[in-house]
């Protein structure tokens, strides 16, 4: 065996070595670290911020995460008068979290323009109020398509239908909305916003109490 050919080998075994140490550490080691870190720390969020419904329990009867919006319609598509609904969704056919996406449609793209108009006359109509009382996060979709809140302004336009769904005084929909009203993270990062799932889950709850 030549010098140069025993340089090589040895370079070789180091590099093999170096590659089977830091796939251990890094690949192995630090994903177990932080994983249980996670798992210790902050369960519920590690796990996806899942939520259960009226008589659940955390993940094993989950009906939703409070990171992803969904849709609460009936089986024909239609908004279920009893919820509060969420903002519109370009995500697939709508609030699918595999396909995660905007419309990328102008502000004067017609497409876009009669999507507004459209859902602009169906809330006005839903919710008994005028078309120019809607706020714009009820006629655009998020970025991402998935986002899980409302502006509170939306949620109290909503308040005075989802108590006569649910037969329930308005004053405690309109708490429930200050209640769930979220501030903006570090109180300057985003704007007030009421997680759409958490308070239908909550209205549930009270239903089923009742």
């Amino acid at each position: 065996m030549t010098a140069g050919s025993r340089t090589t080998g040895q370079t070789l075994w180091v590099a093999a070595r170096t590659l089977l140490v830091c796939t251990l550490a890094l690949g192995v080691g630090y994903t177990a670290l932080v994983t249980g870190i996670g798992q210790l720390a902050l369960p519920a969020q590690a796990n996806g911020s899942l939520l259960a419904g009226p008589g659940g329990a955390g993940a094993e009867a989950p009906v939703g995460s409070a990171l992803i919006g969904q849709s609460f319609v009936d089986a024909e598509g239609e908004p279920l008068p009893q919820y509060f609904q969420p903002r519109p969704s370009a995500a697939g056919d709508g609030y699918d979290g595999a396909a995660s996406g905007a419309s990328n449609l102008g502000p004067e793209n017609p497409d876009l323009v009669a999507a507004v108009a459209e859902r602009r006359a169906a809330i006005a109509a839903r919710d008994g109020v005028p078309e120019d009382a809607i706020p714009v996060d009820a006629l655009t979709a998020s970025s991402s398509g998935l986002d899980p809140h409302i502006s509170p302004e939306y949620a109290a336009l909503q308040a005075e239908r989802v108590a006569a769904a649910r037969a329930i005084p308005l004053e405690e929909v309109r708490a429930l909305v200050a209640q769930f009203t979220e501030a903006p993270d570090l109180g300057v990062l985003g704007s007030p916003r009421v997680n759409v799932l958490r308070i239908n889950l909550e209205l549930d709850e009270r239903e089923a109490a009742a």
